[in-house]
């Protein structure tokens, strides 16, 4: 029997994204359009679908529609329920306790009983909002030969990253001997003086382990979460505790691992896609990222007259992108985008089915779904003026949600 029958996924995909926001206002985190024509949660999904897991739940809760409506366009045709297959999306159910998650823990301690239907031998844990290629069969079979009650699957990064993540400390057989979340400086990597260990956000549990610290968790005053509260306590106890280092499907020269927790790591996941050797490889065939696209034309652009050329210069172009004599530079333009003439839209993210009149100036901006931006609009140009209208990130980063009405 394949050894993946006895493997159940839960994948964490009910966070509100307090800190996307206002890209979360009106959507779950994971539906949020990326890359011109994905959805976040596509980065999870397609992992497991050529990881080749197919028992996969989704534990969903704030705007799960946004989300349930992806799911069925472009992810249902993938599972033969036949053959044990589902991707089934589940809002809370109030079977334990009568209110919302609390924490990651928590939302998977009130689905306990999907496990009691299943009985599986290990259960892997995802979030729904990270970008990056993970083969999981791998660490599935690492978690197997170490026989262990937990691993956590870990990656390294700059030292002076440490207070974004959580810190693990592994000792030379890959065991956990520590953990801490989010300190402000980290034990350093045993090989890097300069480098640490962060937690991913992806688990592999054995079932009844899981399910005895859930319920001892639940008892306790915690944070009634992952990072914080199981994995440490379980570190305390003794138990078998394994750091999986994170083996890249991506297969460039660096790791590449993005929580796209927040406006900036978000945009600055979405320009990795837009250098002339992109970070993060979409075009490889063997390790594809499977989503719906919405149908449409191929992209166009037009007219090449002195003063009014349709030109697109390091950018993604979607499926049904009009550019009507408009310079544009660095940019994602999600499918749908029609942009009129005499405009210049630098280093910005169009998402699908956005409009931009004539003679209008972007930079430094995510203009969400489906807003029209009238001719001659200025947007990350004057700082004081995009402050009184808009969301700014730190880095300056300027958003215009969804429903914006320009004056």
């Amino acid at each position: 029997m394949n050894s993946q029958k006895k493997l159940i996924t839960l994948v964490m995909a009910g966070g509100r994204g307090e800190r996307l926001y206002p890209l979360t206002k009106n959507r779950a985190k994971p539906a949020v359009s990326f890359g011109g024509a994905y959805r976040v949660i596509d980065f999870t999904l397609s992992n497991c679908l050529n990881s080749d897991i197919k028992a996969i739940y989704l534990l969903t809760q704030y705007s799960s529609m946004t989300l349930d409506r992806h799911l069925h366009l472009a992810w249902d045709g993938f599972f033969n329920r036949e053959l044990g297959e589902f991707l089934d999306s589940v809002p809370p159910q109030h079977l334990i306790a009568n209110k919302w998650y609390e924490g990651t823990a928590d939302s998977v301690y009130q689905n306990i009983n999907l496990l009691e239907t299943h009985r599986p031998d290990l259960v892997l844990i995802l979030s729904g909002d990270h970008v990056y290629k993970m083969d999981y069969g791998q660490m599935v079979n690492f978690h197997r030969r170490k026989k262990a009650h937990l691993t956590v699957a870990t990656v390294d990064v700059p030292i002076e990253q440490s207070d974004r993540f959580g810190v693990l400390e592994m000792d030379s057989t890959q065991r956990l001997v520590g953990f801490e979340e989010k300190p402000e400086r980290g034990k350093a990597h045993p090989s890097d003086p300069n480098r640490i260990l962060i937690n991913m956000g992806v688990y592999v549990f054995d079932t009844v382990t899981l399910v005895r610290e859930l319920i001892e968790d639940y008892k306790r005053d915690s944070h009634h979460d992952f990072g914080r509260d199981i994995i440490p306590q379980m570190i305390n106890k003794g138990l078998k505790v394994f750091g999986y280092e994170f083996v890249d499907e991506n297969r460039k020269e660096s790791k590449y691992w993005r929580d796209i927790g927040d406006i900036d790591s978000f945009y600055e996941a979405n320009m990795d896609l837009v250098q002339v050797s992109p970070i993060f490889n979409l075009y490889d065939a063997e390790w594809p990222v499977y989503t719906y696209r919405e149908p449409g034309p191929p992209a166009k652009t037009v007219f090449n007259w002195p003063g009014r050329r349709g030109i697109a210069l390091d950018s993604l172009l979607s499926a049904g992108v009009i550019n009507s004599g408009s310079l544009v530079e660095r940019c994602i333009l999600g499918s749908h985008a029609h942009l009129h003439s005499y405009s210049h839209i630098s280093d910005s993210i169009l998402m699908p089915h956005v409009e931009v009149g004539q003679g209008c100036r972007i930079h430094g901006a995510i203009v969400d779904e489906g807003v029209t931006i009238p001719s001659g609009v200025e947007i990350g140009v004057n700082a004081q003026d995009d402050a009184r209208r808009f969301t700014i990130s730190k880095a300056g980063i300027v958003v215009v949600p969804s429903g914006y009405a320009f004056n």
